[in-house]
């Protein structure tokens, strides 16, 4: 919304910008290419809505079939629970990996400035000297964390493709449902045609007496 209004401000700008030195003929045709812009934009964010739309509803048909598996397949519930509750861990470590790596680099920049705007020399260089031990201490820390975490995310890496894959053989099984259900709807269909023509014939009687009965006031 705030990229929409954006780029008409900067065209009802330009436009306003140029309009005492455009002719009548002239200021129609940038009224004109004002308007095809918004329409492609508008256009463009039409299609970029529905391709999400579109995914979202795959998302959430997946996203059912997976609750049916689990409720009818014991042993992929197990399994794809247990797979939820590591994927959480994962996540949540990375989280954490990620927020005190941030947390460090932030404190070791304010108590690097803090301390470069003591005016004791001394001091000063006293700080630093400690500041600097404990950044060579926490790096040796740092790099063997990022280690263990890098070798996390790619086992990580290997389990989601196998999980994503475990998903769509699991939601397969789903179609035994679905066409079971559509042999259901095959074989009322005959039954429902037949009460749909008696249907139809005894409109068309009633049609014909109604219109008859008109003709005869």
């Amino acid at each position: 919304m705030f990229k929409k209004s954006l780029a008409i401000l900067s065209l009802l700008l330009i436009l306003s910008s140029c309009w005492k030195d455009k002719s009548p003929e002239d200021l129609i045709r940038l009224k004109d290419k004002f308007k095809s812009q918004v329409s492609d934009f508008e256009s463009k964010k039409e299609v970029a809505n529905k391709k999400v739309s579109q995914g979202l509803e795959s998302l959430g048909a997946l996203k059912l079939a997976l609750e049916d598996a689990k409720n009818e397949d014991k042993e992929f519930a197990k399994v794809y629970g247990d797979w939820e509750k590591v994927n959480k861990r994962v996540e949540n470590l990375n989280k954490e990996y990620e927020d005190l790596k941030t947390k460090a680099s932030n404190l070791f920049t304010a108590m690097e400035t803090q301390t470069n705007s003591l005016s004791d020399e001394k001091s000063r260089n006293t700080l630093l000297k400690a500041i600097n031990k404990a950044k060579t201490k926490y790096n040796v820390t740092l790099s063997n964390t990022s280690e263990a975490i890098g070798k996390l995310r790619l086992l990580h890496k290997d389990a989601v493709d196998v999980v994503k894959a475990l998903e769509v053989a699991a939601a397969l099984n789903s179609f035994d449902s679905i066409n079971g259900q559509m042999k259901s709807i095959e074989d009322r269909v005959d039954g429902i045609m037949q009460e749909l023509n008696v249907a139809v014939v005894e409109s068309k009687k009633l049609y014909e007496k109604k219109i008859t009965e008109l003709g005869n006031d």
